[in-house]
C-alpha cells in the first residue's frame, strides 16, 4: 500500500468482542513525499525516502494482514482500512485504575487531588451496594403489606460502607479526621428509602479537603457523609497513596461507572449533573470493548492522536482499554430541548458529581474529541469521544 504524506499519524481502534480493527494512517497532503506502509501481525512499518519507522503493537494484539478491506483515502484524514484483529481480554494493560472495596479490610481514604488522608485505618466489616434510585416506588410491587421501609433512612454504621452509583456513604462518628463543611450547615438531609440525595435549598453541606479545598462530598446527617468516587481514592492501609494524573483518574472512574450501570440496568444514556442539579453533559455509551493503540510523540515521523496525557512515554506505542461515547455539552443553556426530552425519559439514568468535576469531564471529552481523526469526531448531531479505563 502506498500513499503520500508529509507527516504520518497513526490511529488504531480494536474492537475486542468483534475481533476487528479500524486503522487510520497519515494526514496526507498533496505533493508530499511518498509513503509505503507494511502491515504485519505484530507491527506497522512506515517507509519514506528519509527512513523507516516501525510501530510495535502490544503483545495482546495481533493483526491479520490478509483480511484488509475497505481501503479508502479520506481527504484531510488519511488512509482508512479495516481488518481482523485478535485481542486478548482482561490483560494488565487494559485497566488504568480499579477501585474495589473488600469487607474485613483495613482501608485509608485519600483526597485524590492532593493525597491528604481523609479517613485513616478504617476497618470495613460490611461493604454493601445501595439499591437503585427507584426502589422505594417499586416496594409496593414486592410486598403484600405496607412498606416496612417507609421513612427509614439508609445510614451506614461505624464499620459500614454503602456504595451508590457515583458515591460512597460512610459513618464518621469515630474518625479522627472530621471533614469540615465549607459553611456551617443550616439544615441536614438524609438518604431516604427512594435513595434520592437532595439538599434543602438553604443548606450548605459541602465537605472540602482541608489541604487543597476541593469538594469531596456532602454531609448527609450528623454522622453520615457522602464521598464522590471521583474525588476519593480508597486503598488498603498497607499500600501507599497511588499518584495518578487527575484527568486519567476521572475518566477511568466515570468509564467504569458507565460500564457497570449499563450492565446492571440495561441503560446506555446518562445525564451528568452537578450536586446543584444542573445538567452539564448528555452521554450515550456506544461500546465498552475498544482497545485504542496510538503512536506517541517521540518518533520523528509520527504525530500521535493524544488522548490527553502521555502516560507511557518510554514506549513506542501505547494501548488503553476505553469506552466510546457520544456526548452533548449542556452548559450555558445549550441543547435545552434535548435536555428536557431526556429528563422526561425514565430510561435515562442521572449521574451526580461535583459541579467542578462535571466541567473537568466535559474538558476531557472535548480534548478527546479534538484528538480524533476528523472523520470520527461526529455521529449524527452528537460528538464522539473515548474515556480510558
Amino acid at each position: 500500500m502506498a500513499t503520500t504524506a508529509a507527516k504520518t499519524r497513526v490511529f488504531l481502534e480494536v474492537r475486542r468482542q468483534l475481533q476487528s480493527a479500524l486503522l487510520i494512517l497519515g494526514d496526507p497532503k498533496e505533493g508530499a513525499m511518498p509513503l509505503d506502509i507494511s502491515i504485519m501481525p505484530s507491527s506497522l512499518q512506515v517507509k519514506t525516502p528519509e527512513g523507516c519507522t516501525e510501530i510495535q503493537l502490544p503483545a495482546e494484539v495481533r493483526l491479520v494482514p490478509s483480511s484488509c478491506r475497505g481501503l479508502q483515502f479520506v481527504a484531510g484524514d488519511g488512509l482508512h482500512l479495516r481488518l481482523q484483529a485478535k485481542a486478548e481480554l482482561g490483560t494488565k494493560l487494559i485497566s488504568m485504575f480499579n477501585q474495589h472495596l473488600q469487607a474485613q479490610e483495613c482501608c485509608t481514604f485519600y483526597c485524590q487531588s492532593c493525597g491528604e488522608v481523609i479517613i485513616k485505618d478504617r476497618k470495613l466489616l460490611r461493604v454493601l451496594p445501595l439499591p437503585s434510585e427507584n426502589w422505594g416506588s417499586l416496594i409496593g410491587e414486592w410486598c403484600c403489606h405496607p412498606d416496612p421501609f417507609a421513612n427509614k433512612p439508609l445510614h451506614p454504621q461505624e464499620e459500614d460502607c454503602f456504595i451508590g452509583d457515583s458515591f460512597f456513604l460512610v459513618n464518621l462518628r469515630t474518625s479522627l479526621w472530621q471533614p469540615r463543611p465549607e459553611l456551617s450547615p443550616v439544615e441536614m438531609c438524609c438518604v431516604s428509602s427512594d435513595n434520592h440525595c437532595k439538599l434543602e435549598p438553604k443548606a450548605n453541606t459541602k465537605v472540602i479537603c482541608k489541604r487543597c479545598k476541593v469538594m469531596l462530598g456532602e454531609t448527609m446527617s450528623s454522622e453520615t457523609t457522602k464521598f464522590y468516587m471521583t474525588e476519593i481514592i480508597i486503598q488498603s492501609s498497607e499500600r501507599s497513596f497511588p499518584i495518578m494524573p487527575r484527568s486519567q483518574f476521572v475518566q477511568s472512574v466515570i468509564a467504569q461507572c458507565l460500564v457497570q450501570l449499563s450492565s446492571a440496568r440495561s441503560t446506555f444514556r446518562f445525564m451528568i449533573q452537578g450536586q446543584d442539579n444542573k445538567v452539564y453533559i448528555l452521554l450515550w455509551l456506544l461500546n465498552s470493548d475498544s482497545l485504542l493503540i496510538e503512536s506517541l510523540r517521540n518518533s520523528k515521523y509520527i504525530k500521535a492522536f493524544p488522548l490527553l496525557e502521555d502516560t507511557l512515554k518510554a514506549h513506542s506505542s501505547s494501548a488503553w482499554s476505553a469506552v466510546k461515547v457520544l456526548y452533548q455539552p449542556c452548559i450555558k443553556s445549550r441543547n435545552e430541548n434535548l435536555v428536557n426530552s431526556w429528563e422526561s425519559d425514565i430510561s435515562i439514568h442521572p449521574l451526580t458529581l461535583p459541579s467542578a468535576t462535571c466541567l473537568e469531564l466535559l474538558l476531557i471529552l472535548l480534548k478527546s474529541n479534538a484528538s480524533l481523526p476528523s472523520s470520527l469526531r461526529h455521529m449524527n448531531s452528537f460528538q464522539v469521544a473515548f474515556l480510558k479505563m
